[in-house]
């Protein structure tokens, strides 16, 4: 009822910023400037605010308004964010299109259809580029808006931030629960392998715990040979997992026994982040009769220790950041070798103890995985609530009608007049209709926590 849909050159002034160009720089007028980084999905970040050189006669075209929406014109193509502050002069740089519409639309209204646009996939078909994806800003003036009469558009955008608002204290809830069970995972490896052992533990080193081994370097003449056997790699070896959707395969000719992995082996990252060197999991016998290259240390436990306490050892070692004394870093990338390894300390208790702790380990780390499971799935709801909500804003079905209000289309004429004279033709021309695109239906609600449920009921009694 009243709606019109309008490519947004027609309903908007769109322009992009100052290209960055050190070579032109004077440093006489540097001025802060947003970039692509600085824009987030309805947010702003100030925290790392760069300056540029900006001539004073090029400042008043590239300043911002209160209520400039800024959009995305690299990367992830379309996130915006509204203009809120006006402490002083700041300009942007020609990553992001700068766009002010005119009374056909309001600021807020195009800053959630551009998210309704992205989220559905429907602003990558004006996405150019294979790589990183540009959004030019003639395609941006190309893309179609579908527009309620501006009163129908001002309680679309009440409704979804009260909506939001809701759904966002629930996400916050999920995810600072999510951050108690990192913690609480830390800390059971820290209590059942403490900093000062009980007198009844011996305390050795790895390399007297056990075998350990660097892996087979990689090299292009065995990517093909008639001894091609899968292998392991860093990308494969997550804390207490591997992962084998991805394994590769290289030529092991008359070297295959001395690299293949025995079911309770522990590999040990050899390289990565310096806060995730070593992280460490078992390999269980899956794959099968497989090898591993040199970016992976493996740990071979001798029979006073089981591979399960060498991985809870592993582990507490990872999170407590002992690791981290005995790497070399190159190029950001940190490096256990296998000498520095091998004289880690590596506590040791009866065989008994071992076998109560890795269960002890085994019932809290089952728990906090099914909690994690669960917040993760409730996470992924959210996602599609917001994206469901957005489709019923702008399919017409979120917020009632009125027959009072003023239709779109009197708006867009009264644009086109003032831009292009009474009898002036329109680039591009105004399609019209009655309805947007089609809604997507919702999907039905998973098992939730109780602070997601709740926002899940009040979304649901639309």
């Amino acid at each position: 009822m009243g709606w019109s849909t309008a490519p947004l050159g027609e309903i908007a002034d769109t322009t992009l910023g100052k290209m960055l160009d050190k070579s032109k720089s004077t440093g006489k007028h540097p001025v802060p400037y947003m970039r692509n980084i600085n824009i987030q999905w309805g947010h702003i970040d100030l925290d790392n605010v760069f300056t540029m050189d900006i001539s004073p006669s090029e400042q008043e075209f590239f300043a911002l308004q209160e209520g400039d929406l800024l959009v995305c014109e690299g990367g992830e193509i379309g996130r915006c964010a509204i203009w809120h502050y006006n402490s002083g002069y700041t300009a942007f740089q020609k990553a992001l299109h700068r766009v002010r519409p005119t009374e056909a639309a309001t600021t807020y209204y195009l800053r959630y259809y551009f998210e309704y646009l992205a989220r559905t996939g429907k602003l990558a078909r004006f996405a150019t580029g294979s790589t990183i994806k540009h959004l030019p800003q003639q395609r941006l003036r190309e893309i179609p808006i579908v527009l309620p009469p501006p009163a129908e558009q001002t309680r679309i955008v009440e409704t979804l931030e009260d909506h939001f608002s809701h759904l966002d204290t629930a996400i916050r809830e999920l995810k600072s629960a999510r951050k108690k069970i990192f913690a609480l995972r830390k800390s059971t490896l820290l209590r059942l392998v403490p900093e000062v052992p009980p007198r009844t533990w011996s305390v050795i080193t790895t390399g007297e715990a056990g075998i350990v081994e660097l892996g087979r370097q990689r090299h292009p003449d065995w990517h093909h040979g008639p001894e091609m056997h899968p292998y392991l790699r860093v990308a494969n070896v997550f804390e207490d997992r591997i992962d084998t959707s991805d394994v590769m395969e290289m030529d092991f000719s008359g070297v295959f026994e001395k690299y293949r992995l025995e079911p309770g082996d522990i590999l040990l990252n050899e390289g990565q982040s310096p806060h995730l060197v070593g992280r460490p999991a078992i390999y269980r016998g899956n794959p099968p009769n497989v090898a591993y290259t040199n970016s992976i240390l493996r740990f071979r436990p001798h029979p006073n220790v089981l591979s399960e306490w060498a991985l809870i050892v592993f582990r507490r070692h990872m999170h407590a950041r002992r690791f981290m004394r005995e790497v070399r870093i190159t190029t950001n990338i940190a490096h256990l070798s296998k000498k520095r390894l091998e004289n880690v300390e590596f506590p040791v208790p009866s065989i008994e103890e071992q076998k109560r702790l890795v269960q002890s380990c085994d019932e809290i780390m089952s728990n906090a995985d099914a909690m994690e499971h669960t917040i993760e799935r409730n996470l992924a709801y959210a996602e599609n609530l917001r994206t469901s909500l957005l489709n019923r804003a702008f399919s017409g079905s979120l917020v009632p009608q009125n027959a009072a209000d003023t239709p779109a289309s009197v708006y867009l004429d009264s644009t086109c007049a003032k831009r292009y004279g009474e009898f002036g033709e329109r680039r591009g021309g105004i399609r019209r209709s009655r309805k947007a695109s089609a809604v997507i239906d919702t999907p039905s609600p998973p098992t939730t926590s109780p602070a997601l449920a709740k926002a899940v009921q009040q979304e649901l009694s639309l």
